[in-house]
C-alpha cells in the first residue's frame, strides 16, 4: 500500500514538474521574443536616421556645388 502511494506521488510530480518546466521556458521565449523585437525597433530607426542624415548631406552638397558654378 506505502509503494503504490509513492509511485502515484511520484507521477503526479513529474507531470508537475514537466509542467513547471514548460512555463519557465515559454517565459524565457517570451522574453526572448521581446528583446529580439525590440532590437529589431531600434536598428530600424538607427537605418532611418542614417537615411535622413544621407539625403540631408546630399542636399547640403549640392547646394554648395550650385553656390560655386559647378554642375
Amino acid at each position: 500500500m506505502c509503494c503504490g502511494i509513492l509511485k502515484g506521488f511520484g507521477g503526479l510530480g513529474a507531470i508537475v514538474a514537466l509542467i513547471l518546466v514548460v512555463v519557465a521556458l515559454l517565459k524565457q521565449l517570451i522574453l526572448l521574443v521581446g528583446f529580439l523585437l525590440a532590437a529589431l525597433k531600434i536598428a530600424i530607426i538607427v537605418v532611418f536616421v542614417a537615411l535622413m542624415v544621407m539625403i540631408v548631406l546630399a542636399m547640403l552638397r549640392d547646394r554648395s556645388r550650385k553656390r560655386n558654378g559647378e554642375i
